[in-house]
């Protein structure tokens, strides 16, 4: 049975690959004119790389397996919402906003930062970030540079109401804040349940003026199991995950799908999607993972690969590859279903990337 299900996904990998191959040598466009992305260093490309943190991946190890080799992206390779892009028909990866100079900003911008989070004070320990609050503005910056571009506002926001807008963050809020009590006292404030309230309430503010500033279709990403990262393991000295704090994200998650249920009841005009970082095909044994608990590069204290250090050669058997970021492999795995979740229904709701897309308002 196992094996009859990893077939069945390389074969539905293999379909989306030569679909993406395709739209590359017949040349027709991407599903969407652009995409505009929020978060932290899940999705990261390079707009910490010039900020005073240690929380930037632009050296070695990072990059190993990526064409140009590191850039900020906090991986080996390709990010998940990398290669999400290319299954929407993108030919080049998003500009990072530190670097717009000379991008074409008409396919979008990439507005997120390792360690940021939904809270400004979070992820403030390692250093300067960009919030969540601030990648806001910084997206009405260059809807400003569209607006010039386009004719004016309102050919603007009509351009704006067909791309893809991508939101996943939250885990910083987490690990770089709730459970460092040394730096922040918000785990002395909130409990679990009120705290997730907060972040989720305050998601919703920056959602609603992504949409008054034109989003129509929105991507918002759950947690993952940030119990089971090896940089919480680590702390814990045992070896095993956290399921306290895998509860929590759980929390934060039915949260955030609520509120998707909310968004798409007020704005009849948009749709908003969830997805499901912690759906069981991503980390199942069947798909070729051997190693669970431990980083692929060797970690420093905050997370991040030790610069210059050696990682692991068989990247693809890794679901980490630092302490609190994945693989390229597992970032390939989440992409493929979260574009197309016909082999893993619970990875998406109410729809998947593919038919947000594809979405068509009355």
């Amino acid at each position: 049975m196992a094996c009859e299900t990893k077939t069945w996904l390389v074969l539905h990998l293999l379909l989306l690959v030569t679909c993406y191959m395709q739209h590359c040598v017949h040349g027709q466009s991407s599903q969407v004119p652009c995409i505009f992305i929020f978060g932290d260093g899940l999705s990261g490309n390079g707009n910490n790389n010039m900020l005073p943190t240690t929380a930037k991946a632009n050296y070695n190890p990072y990059g190993i397996d990526f064409p140009t080799g590191p850039t900020g992206r906090a991986t080996n390779g390709r990010t998940a919402i990398d290669i999400i892009g290319e299954l929407l028909g993108f030919a080049d990866f998003i500009p990072p906003f530190a670097n717009t100079s000379g991008s074409n900003i008409t396919k979008g911008v990439n507005y997120a930062s390792g360690s940021a989070g939904i809270r400004e004070e979070t992820g403030k320990h390692m250093g300067a970030n960009v919030a969540f609050g601030l990648q806001i503005e910084n997206h009405k910056i260059i809807v400003s540079r569209l607006a010039a571009n386009l004719g004016g506002l309102p050919q603007a926001r009509n351009y704006l109401n067909k791309c893809l807008y991508y939101v996943n963050i939250g885990s910083s809020d987490y690990i770089n804040n709730y459970y460092m009590p040394q730096f922040y006292t918000t785990s002395r404030i909130y409990s679990p349940e009120q705290y997730a309230k907060t972040l989720v309430n305050q998601i919703s503010l920056y959602i609603q003026t992504l949409h008054d500033v034109g989003a129509r279709k929105l991507v918002l990403v759950g947690l993952g199991r940030i119990g089971c990262t090896p940089k919480v393991i680590a702390a814990n000295g045992n070896g095993l995950c956290d399921e306290n704090k895998n509860a929590d994200a759980l929390i934060f998650s039915h949260k955030l799908k609520s509120l998707v249920d909310k968004f798409n009841t007020l704005h009849l005009d948009s749709k908003s999607i969830f997805l499901n970082r912690t759906a069981r095909a991503v980390l199942d044994r069947s798909l070729g993972f051997t190693v669970f608990n431990n980083s692929c590069c060797p970690m420093n204290s905050n997370g991040m690969c030790i610069p210059n250090s050696i990682p692991c050669m068989n990247r693809k058997e890794y679901v980490f590859y630092d302490g609190v970021h994945v693989t390229s492999t597992v970032n390939n795995l989440t992409a493929s279903t979260a574009y197309d979740s016909a082999s893993n229904p619970e990875t998406t709701y109410p729809m998947d990337i593919k038919h947000l897309a594809q979405y068509t308002f009355t």
